[in-house]
């Protein structure tokens, strides 16, 4: 019988089964930041250990960088000193640093598939829970805590559980207006932010062999959010045209080597799997959340669930919590919500595509005159790109701030936040209570299009009719 994707992978890096039944997995990637590496680091000297293959570990920093300075030292001393020490413990180590002044810095799942670091057939492990972003390439990618950063950094190696896979098939095709940011929140909408528990996601399907890197990014990221410790799509000819020619990835005949290594780590036809979820895109519309983690969602031309929606005590716990949070009433229509921010940027939506699809129907439209908009390009590589083609002048001309690359508004860790119980229209990940900085502020997650669509209207709105997106003719 064939074997997943995930199998081969796991297999191909396992170095031992250790008594207790995990299995100890050798990383070939580890991405690191500022945020969840200085205690690991500080470990590996009270042990007077050194990191084992620094050529394997790549740095940046992108969670507490601010994204509206330039210059250093930045106005709060703590993202200062952790800047500082990362470059301390990167010099100290021989590790590669994306730091600000090189030009490739940014968020970290962004900067390793533009340097053509993230590779098909490879473990990669970060310190950062959005690392099932790299399964986009039919890599196996796991978010990791700091103690597991230690281990990675002395030892190249991780314990981990074996998981379970799940293969999601999307086919058909999408509406137009419909995003990869909607097919997560639906696909999560549907199982539950537990459903992946103890599994690994296989995405596959009409939607994703038509699907670019970057909408396979987008996807993959959020599988987190959806309880799988790891998303993943099968390699293919979309994932090696993404890779030939960036900086790091192999040139020359070992290119044709690694493309064809590369393939053979895809699903077999015919395996089995532990669970087929299948959905029709057309079923798909553009999805908002509600509520306060990323299943409570609805489609935008929907209604918030009441309370007596909830099929189970705790549904009905988890409803009510929620509108109280948000201050909604059951029942009433999602779209028409008013909103106070609009940020398009984070690890989910913040690449070049992103940027170009927002400003394509940006052009000529406004900020709402009480809605502050800010958009943050996730690298420097993409901001300078953007740049070139003149982005940065439709989204400024618009309204919307346009900043450095960095996490931004995404996480309470810089000075982008939320003040008092600001509705925020996100392109994000998370719209956990707090999670943009202010412990009453409220997050309402959507695709980029959708956050540009409420910075015009100053409220939850339907992209394809602020933007004039059509069905197409029938044939």
């Amino acid at each position: 019988m064939g074997k997943s994707l995930f199998e081969k992978v796991w297999e191909a890096h396992a170095v031992q089964e250790l008594p207790n039944g995990q299995t100890q997995l050798l990383i070939g990637t580890h991405l690191i930041h500022e945020v969840t590496s200085p205690q690991a680091f500080g470990m590996l000297r009270e042990k007077g250990l050194s990191v084992r293959y620094p050529n394997r570990t790549f740095a940046t920093v992108d969670h507490i960088v601010p994204t509206n300075e330039i210059r250093e030292p930045y106005s709060d001393p703590l993202a200062q000193a952790m800047i500082v020490e990362l470059r301390r413990n990167c010099e100290e180590h021989g590790i590669t640093f994306f730091d600000t002044t090189t030009g490739k810095q940014g968020i970290v799942h962004i900067v390793g598939p533009e340097q053509g670091i993230t590779q098909p057939g490879t473990t990669i492990a970060c310190g950062d829970s959005h690392t099932s972003t790299h399964g986009a390439f039919g890599a196996i990618g796991f978010g990791i805590g700091t103690s597991q950063v230690r281990d990675v950094l002395a030892t190249q190696t991780m314990a981990l559980n074996k998981l379970k896979v799940r293969r999601i098939n999307v086919d058909g095709c999408l509406s137009p207006g419909v995003y990869a940011k909607d097919v997560i929140l639906h696909i999560i909408r549907t199982l539950g932010v537990n459903g992946g528990t103890g599994f690994a996601y296989e995405y596959g399907g009409e939607v994703f062999d038509n699907f670019s890197m970057e909408e396979r990014m987008t996807v993959c990221n959020m599988s987190i959010e959806g309880g799988a410790r790891v998303g993943y799509v099968n390699p293919d000819a979309t994932t090696f045209a993404y890779l030939e020619g960036r900086p790091y990835s192999p040139k020359g005949a070992a290119w044709e080597v690694a493309v064809e290594r590369w393939a053979s780590y895809a699903s077999d036809p015919g395996c089995d799997y532990d669970d087929i979820v299948t959905i029709r895109a057309e079923d798909i519309a553009p999805t908002v959340t509600w509520g306060i983690n990323p299943g409570q969602a609805v489609f935008v031309d929907q209604n918030i669930p009441r309370v007596e929606d909830g099929n189970t005590a705790s549904e009905r716990a988890g409803i009510a919590e929620a509108l109280e949070h948000m201050k909604f009433e059951g029942g009433e229509p999602i779209r028409g919500t008013k909103v106070n921010v609009a940020f398009l940027g984070s690890c989910t939506n913040s690449r070049l595509s992103d940027l170009k699809e927002v400003a394509r129907h940006l052009e000529g439209h406004k900020v709402h005159p009480d809605v502050q908009a800010i958009c943050v390009p996730g690298s420097q590589g993409v901001s300078q790109i953007a740049e070139e083609m003149g982005l940065d002048k439709i989204f400024r001309e618009a309204g919307f701030e346009w900043r450095g690359a960095g996490c931004s508004m995404c996480l309470a860790m810089n000075p982008d936040k939320l003040i008092g119980d600001q509705v925020c229209a996100s392109s994000s990940n998370r719209n956990f209570k707090g999670r943009q900085g202010s412990i009453t502020g409220r997050t309402i997650l959507m695709s980029p299009l959708m956050v540009a669509a409420a910075a015009i209207t100053g409220e939850v709105s339907d992209a394809r009719e602020v933007f004039g997106i059509l069905e197409p003719a029938s044939v």
